[in-house]
């Protein structure tokens, strides 16, 4: 399968990214995969492999390019309660610089991007982001409608917050497909009812799914946190949703 490391011009220098696609010949829809906290890693690499194989472009680009490349922080081979701890003291900082601001501007080179490359078909894409990524993938959606026909999220962080611009307030702004995919520990039961009440208000067609029997951080095998069953249920929703938004007709 064609993989690429990448460069990509920005308002605020280059990124680095991860890009893997089909390995037959045409033009595929594009995915832009937002990393978790722990940033751009084979983890993640390894997600966009497993997508490109069910037909589409993926990048995933390092959203902490302006502290330099990835792996911005050292990690461990695996992430458990022994170190989750320090690891987070480091990351912490990259997270909290992230403004929306910065991400949006982002967001515009990352879909600049993926609407230039030769192997991308034309038409609408799809972000779909992990922990902090899934807010920024609803960011984007919310900033690019006409652009961005499907929003998945899963063990999200940062989807309803006191801020004036939390996501759930630009529900409003939505023309995607969403799905949210939860663990037990994600939001509190208000919340969560904050965010489905915006989603219903908005007239969005979406899902929001508590994951059975999961924690934070439920698809990623390098963590403590991973749980085989429910990568797998994330699986059985990304998929169709990118299917029937991106590829249907």
């Amino acid at each position: 399968m064609p993989t690429k490391t990448l460069q990509i011009p920005t308002a605020d220098g280059r990124s680095d990214a991860f890009a893997a696609f089909p390995d037959r010949a045409g033009r595929h829809p594009g995915v832009l995969l937002y990393m978790d906290a722990f940033g751009l890693r084979p983890e993640l690499e390894n997600k966009a492999r497993e997508l490109a194989e069910h037909g589409y472009y993926v990048l995933v680009p390092n959203l902490y390019y302006r502290h330099g490349p990835a792996p911005v922080v050292e990690l461990p081979d695996h992430i458990g309660e022994e170190n989750r701890s320090a690891v987070f003291a480091q990351l912490m900082p990259l997270v909290e610089g992230l403004t929306t601001d910065l991400v949006l501007r982002d967001a515009d080179a990352y879909l600049d991007f993926l609407a230039a490359q030769p192997e991308v078909s034309a038409g609408p894409v799809g972000t779909i982001g992990y922990c902090m990524g899934a807010a920024l993938a609803m960011r984007t959606a919310t900033a690019h409608p006409g652009q961005v026909a499907a929003v998945a999220g899963f063990h999200p962080g940062f989807l309803v917050t006191d801020a004036p611009d939390s996501p759930h307030r630009l529900a409003h702004r939505l023309t995607a497909q969403v799905h949210i995919g939860l663990a037990e520990g994600d939001l509190t039961p208000e919340a969560l009812s904050k965010l489905n009440q915006a989603l219903d208000a908005a007239g969005v067609d979406y899902t929001t799914e508590i994951y059975p029997d999961t924690v934070h951080g439920f698809t990623m095998s390098d963590t403590s946190a991973y749980s085989p069953s429910a990568l797998q249920r994330h699986w059985d929703r990304l998929l169709p949703l990118l299917d029937r938004t991106l590829t249907a007709g």
